[in-house]
């Protein structure tokens, strides 16, 4: 539980200074990129960490794991890397949906 509750707390650092970067420093499309993969990391940041108040690891796993590889793969391209990755880019947010749909059928009760 430790190392799950410092990766979303240190997956929303790395959301603030990829924003920071895009609005500071990057310039074309590289902006949109960092801007998007900051916000939705942050968001999923903040939702793992109450998912794993609430102990539903799964679903913390899942919003860390998926915002990592949406995010990344946003900030690998404006930093550089190739375009293609960015066909990998929907894993991360299939991943992101699952895990909110995961969280619904665990609070239906």
């Amino acid at each position: 539980m430790a190392l799950l509750g410092i990766l979303a707390a240190l997956s929303g650092a790395i959301a603030i200074a990829a924003g920071a970067f895009g609005a500071h420093r990057a310039e074309g499309i590289a902006v949109e990129w960092l801007r998007t993969g900051g916000q939705y990391q942050l968001i999923h940041a903040v939702a793992a960490l109450v998912a794993l108040r609430m102990e539903a690891r799964g679903v913390a796993w899942a919003f860390v794991i998926g915002s990592g590889i949406f995010a990344g793969t946003l900030y690998a391209m404006a930093f550089g890397a190739p375009r293609w990755l960015g066909a990998v880019t929907p894993i991360g947010g299939t991943i992101l949906i699952l895990g909110w749909l995961w969280l619904a059928w665990t609070l239906r009760g």
